[in-house]
């Protein structure tokens, strides 16, 4: 039987990386290219937005290399899927030149802006509109900013001249030269101009913001059919691009999120827990963000997102600073090598804590110490505290909305650690998933563009293909679980 494949972008911060999948959902060709970011003082981060073009285009082309060497068909890739970086923005005039650098997720310098909008009494407003705080996190705070100290940016602005897009969006620009210019509603959706209710630009806001003039991408649902490309000659015929997605949420639809209570947790320096919470928009009143979590053309799932500051960071604290071992994957040893956590505690708030305490300025606590504690207590309480902190999470969630977390699916560098996993599920009572895909964000997006393209029937079909995945059951009695936890919590209340 002749394959047809699925081209999937995955444009992250820190690199591109493009895998080919089958109609099975298998990988027939990967390849990554590292990104540049550049750094400047008081928090400044940018990235140059054609290096981000090119960057795309040299990954594609790596992947493309690899798949033809094997004899494969260029002629069997019938779709493309993206998914990307998401508060990233980048602004750029009628010619498709950029105004300014791209400004990344990460930068920090809309603080004062943050500070002026609060204080002008907007937080609720923005929060009931778009599910989001007010925080230099999202993308419209910074573009205030850029708008306020670039004369370039605000003439273009205020002449009606300039273009607004996440990393999706100026892709699919770049892509099919000008003719295209969407985005779908996850990316939208982390911008701060984006109303979860009518699903479109929110005019109110953007003429408080003053950036009424400013132009937007069309929105549209995450599978849909966006444009097509050759994608600079790489291909002698367009390749249709069926999907576009935000990275955390393409994780979510890959890993399987597809009813209501399934969740998803990446498990890396920190944690984003996105939790499906079905067609209904329910506002957070325990400091979750709300957001779309994927969607069809027939179909909005929202979410519920909770964001974990420290998490694998806590583990490598140890390891370079305390030198407590040589190797991250020392510790399910070190922590099952002792029976519980002898009464320590690490509350890992080295950056603050973030969802669902939201106490930023914390720091972070060992309580508990004696001197019958040794380096493998010390090593379990810091293994413990990830999934603590998810736990709080979760159970946050499910009191916001009144939805039980069915299953949790994991990735990330973390869950290669059979303790945390183990103690996870016995935590939440609930079963665990690791799919084992380092690559899932990668994976959602194709599932998305297959099934626009009708290489994938349906969700059903979707959920036949999560084979091979380690289901982590809770165990039926463990007290020393539950009593740690009650310990966590009182942790908690000492800082």
């Amino acid at each position: 039987m002749e394959h047809s494949y699925i081209l999937a972008i995955d444009q992250g911060t820190s690199s591109t990386k493009t895998l080919l999948f089958d109609e099975k959902g298998e990988v027939a060709a990967r390849a990554s290219e590292p990104l540049r970011t550049r750094y400047y003082g008081d928090g400044y981060v940018e990235q140059d937005p054609d290096e981000i073009y090119r960057n795309v285009l040299t990954s594609v082309g790596k992947c493309l290399d690899g798949f033809a060497a094997q004899g494969g068909d260029f002629q069997s890739i019938r779709v493309c899927g993206i998914s990307n970086q998401r508060e990233t923005f980048v602004v750029w005039d009628e010619t498709g030149k950029p105004l300014h650098n791209a400004i990344v997720w990460q930068c920090k310098r809309s603080i004062d802006v943050c500070e002026r909008l609060k204080s002008d009494g907007l937080e609720e407003v923005v929060r009931a509109k778009t599910g989001l705080f007010i925080d230099p996190y999202f993308s419209g705070t910074k573009l205030i900013w850029l708008y306020e100290n670039n004369e370039k940016v605000r003439q273009a602005v205020d002449a009606g001249k300039a273009y607004f897009g996440t990393v999706d969006t100026w892709l699919l620009y770049k892509l099919t030269n000008g003719q295209r210019y969407l985005t779908d509603y996850t990316n939208a959706s982390r911008t701060l101009f984006f109303n979860l209710k009518t699903l479109d630009w929110d005019p109110d806001l953007l003429t408080v913001f003053g950036l009424s003039r400013l132009n937007l991408p069309q929105p549209g649902p995450s599978a849909f059919g966006f444009g097509e490309s050759n994608f600079n000659g790489l291909f002698d015929h367009n390749l249709p691009i069926t999907s576009l997605i935000g990275d955390s949420h393409a994780a979510a639809f890959g890993e399987g999120c597809f009813t209501p209570g399934t969740a998803k947790a990446t498990l890396g320096t920190g944690c984003s827990i996105i939790m499906n919470i079905g067609p209904e928009l329910k506002e957070s009143k325990q400091g979750m963000v709300t957001t779309v979590c994927w969607s069809t053309e027939n179909r909005v799932d929202y979410a519920l997102e909770g964001v974990i500051v420290t998490c694998g960071a806590t583990i490598e604290w140890l390891k370079n600073t305390l030198n407590l071992f040589a190797e991250s994957w020392e510790t399910e040893a070190m922590a099952t090598a002792v029976s519980d956590n002898g009464g320590v505690y690490i509350v890992p708030a080295f950056s603050g804590l973030g969802a669902p305490h939201w106490q930023m300025s914390r720091k972070a606590t060992i309580s508990g110490l004696t001197f019958g504690s040794s380096k493998n207590h010390l090593v379990r309480a810091a293994l413990e505290s990830i999934p603590y902190q998810i736990k709080d999470v979760i159970v946050a969630m499910e009191s916001d909305t009144g939805i039980n977390l069915q299953e949790l699916m994991v990735n990330g560098g973390m869950t290669a650690n059979g303790f945390i996993l183990q103690f996870l599920a016995d935590l939440l009572g609930k079963t665990v998933v690791n799919g084992g895909m380092p690559d899932v964000s990668a994976l959602g997006a194709a599932y998305l563009a297959g099934l626009k393209a009708g290489i994938y029937r349906d969700l059903d079909y979707l959920k036949s293909l999560n084979v091979g995945k380690l289901f982590i059951q809770p165990e039926k009695e463990n007290d020393t679980v539950q009593t740690g936890y009650a310990g966590w919590k009182t942790a908690l209340q000492t800082p």
